[in-house]
C-alpha cells in the first residue's frame, strides 16, 4: 500500500538536500540551552559569540557579540540546533505571524517525550494524537522557552517504508521548517521555482494549535502543503494564514537589528551556492564555526521575510 506521503505530483531534482540548521532567537541562551540539554538530550557542540560579518549576513546586526551555542541532537553529528541570544519584542505570540513558525523533530516515542516535558520549560499546546489521515504518525506540538514552536513527530508502524527518517535517539533531527505566509500560491511558486522542491496536493486542513493560536473557528481552515528536499523526510511545509478584517496573522515583529523571535532561521545544504549568490542579502562567506565547518554560506530573504541560509556541502569548493 502507498504511503500518504507519497503522493508527490512532481518529480524533480531539488537543489535543498536537506535540512542542516534550525537556529532560534532567545532572550536567555543559558535557560535555552538548560532546556535543550536536560529535556530533548542535546548535547553542547560550540559555544560561541555571533562574529560582527555574520549578524550583518543575518540582517540582524545588533547580535554581533550576542552569546551562540550551537547543539547536535542525541545520536547525531552533522545537524545542529543554534541558540542565539536576542532581544524579543514584548506580546509576540507564537503561530500567529509569517515566516519560520515550527521546527518538527523526529522523535522515538511522543507519549514517553509528552510525559518527559511535564513540569519543564516547554508547554505542550497540542498533545499527542494521530494524524487525520496517516493514524501510524502521532505528534504533539510544544512552546519552548523562547517562544520557539517545536513539532514532535513519531512513526508508529513499519519505519522501514515511512517516509519519516528514523530516529538514532529518543528525540532526533529536524525534519520539516513550517513557514506561513499569506498567500499560498505566492510561497509555493518561491520555493518550488527556486530550488525544484517536489510538490504535493494543497490541502485545506483543520490546525488545532493554529486555531487555539489565532483564536479561530474550529471550522476555520488553513491551505498547506509540504514540499519535498532530495533526502529522504527532508519537507518545507508552507501554511496560508486566513487574513483580512478579524484575522490577527501578521507580519513577525522584530526589535530593530536582532533576529526574528523564536523560530528565526533555517539553513539548507546545497550542492553549490553560486546558483543563488546574485539574489543573496550579504555576499557569500566561508565559515569556519561548527555548523558550517569551513564551508561557503550566504542567506536568501524568502517570500514573506524568513531568513534562509544555505550551507554548501563540497567543502574544496
Amino acid at each position: 500500500m502507498e504511503h500518504p506521503l507519497s503522493d508527490w505530483t512532481t518529480d524533480t531534482q531539488p537543489a535543498l538536500l536537506r535540512i542542516r540548521t534550525v537556529t532560534a532567537a532567545t532572550p536567555d541562551v543559558a535557560a535555552s540551552e538548560r532546556a535543550y540539554c536536560e529535556y530533548l538530550g542535546c548535547r553542547v557542540v560550540e559555544r560561541s559569540t555571533v562574529p560582527p560579518d555574520l549578524a550583518a549576513a543575518w540582517r540582524a546586526p545588533a547580535v554581533a557579540g550576542a552569546a551562540m551555542v550551537t547543539l547536535v541532537p542525541e545520536g547525531e553529528s552533522n545537524v545542529f540546533v543554534r541558540l542565539v541570544e536576542s532581544a524579543a519584542p514584548a506580546g509576540y505570540a507564537p503561530l500567529t505571524t509569517f515566516g519560520w513558525n515550527a521546527f518538527e523533530i523526529i522523535a522515538d516515542d511522543v507519549h514517553a517525550l509528552a510525559e518527559r516535558l511535564e513540569n519543564s520549560p516547554f508547554t505542550i499546546i497540542g498533545p499527542p494524537r494521530p494524524l487525520q489521515f496517516m493514524p501510524s504518525i502521532v505528534a504533539m506540538q510544544v512552546r519552548g522557552p523562547a517562544n520557539e514552536c517545536l513539532y514532535f513527530t513519531m512513526e508508529s508502524g513499519d519505519r522501514e517504508t515511512s517516509i519519516l527518517p528514523p530516529p538514532v535517539g529518543f528525540v532526533g533531527r529536524t525534519f520539516i521548517v513550517v513557514m506561513a505566509g499569506e498567500d499560498f500560491p505566492t510561497l509555493l511558486r518561491w520555493y518550488v521555482d527556486r530550488f525544484a522542491l517536489r510538490e504535493r496536493p494543497v490541502r485545506q486542513s483543520k490546525v488545532a494549535v493554529i486555531q487555539q493560536a489565532q483564536g479561530l473557528s474550529r471550522d476555520q481552515t488553513v491551505e498547506l502543503s509540504a514540499i519535498g528536499m532530495r533526502e529522504r523526510g527532508n519537507l518545507i511545509e508552507l501554511d496560508a494564514y486566513p487574513t483580512g478584517p478579524g484575522f490577527p496573522a501578521a507580519s513577525r515583529p522584530v526589535v530593530p537589528g536582532y533576529l526574528p523571535p523564536g523560530n528565526a532561521i533555517a539553513s539548507f545544504d546545497v550542492e553549490s551556492i553560486d546558483a543563488f549568490a546574485a539574489e543573496a542579502a550579504c555576499p557569500v562567506q566561508r565559515r569556519n564555526e561548527h555548523a558550517y565547518g569551513g564551508r561557503r554560506t550566504c542567506i536568501l530573504v524568502g517570500a514573506a521575510g524568513e531568513l534562509i541560509e544555505l550551507v554548501e556541502t563540497d567543502i574544496m569548493s
